[in-house]
């Protein structure tokens, strides 16, 4: 994967640097790398539903969840 990013904004000697304005991001992904990412997406999402459900059920359920 190739990324050519923007400058990263920053503190410098306690004074705060100006935001720098936006700007568009250009990345080549193979197909390969496409198709990886986009499964890792879907299980990340099924994760995230599923840890929502939890979390829906236990407060339904008067208990403390911590993570």
């Amino acid at each position: 994967m190739t990324c050519h990013q923007p400058k990263p904004r920053g503190v410098l000697m306690g004074t705060l640097m100006p935001a720098t304005p936006p700007q568009t991001l250009y990345v080549s992904v193979r197909r390969d790398e496409l198709r990886k990412l986009k499964d890792e997406r879907d299980q990340l999402r099924q994760q995230v539903a599923q840890l929502n459900l939890l979390l829906a059920q236990a407060r339904t359920d008067g208990k403390t969840v911590s993570l």
